[in-house]
């Protein structure tokens, strides 16, 4: 059986071995998930600006990670998204997430992406994350 870690290896935002994927690294500081993202030319949607499901996939990765950095597999089963203004590509961005709250099988999370040349929101969500059974 394969671990969680090898699971991960070919993921688009964060698996290592993605030839095409973000390949975002992500870390634990304390009770929130961390990483870094600077759009590329070939991650735009109009000309210039980051295409919004690159946004909401590292976003959605960020929480996800929270749980996977703890030894949990678990799911996305409903996000929402708030974009709140246009990412124009090479904006380097810092991304955080965190769990707001856990029932059972249930996760309830948040994440933000941030500007880092002028500390703008980019983008914040709410997610709910369901355990996968054992």
């Amino acid at each position: 059986m394969s671990s969680l870690r090898d699971d991960a290896n070919h993921c688009f935002v964060c698996g290592p071995t993605n030839p095409i994927g973000l390949q975002l690294e992500f870390v634990m500081d304390g009770e929130v998930c961390r990483s870094e993202f600077t759009p590329l030319a070939n991650h735009c949607g109009y000309d210039g600006v980051t295409h919004g499901g690159l946004i909401y996939s590292a976003l959605d990765d960020v929480m996800a990670n929270w749980m996977f950095l703890k030894g949990v597999r678990a799911y996305t089963a409903r996000c929402d998204i708030r974009y709140k203004g246009a990412l124009p590509v090479g904006t380097h961005t810092k991304l955080e997430g965190r769990c707001a709250r856990e029932r059972g099988r249930l996760f309830q999370m948040q994440g933000m992406m941030v500007r880092t040349d002028t500390n703008e929101l980019v983008a914040e969500c709410e997610a709910s994350f369901m355990r996968a059974p054992e």
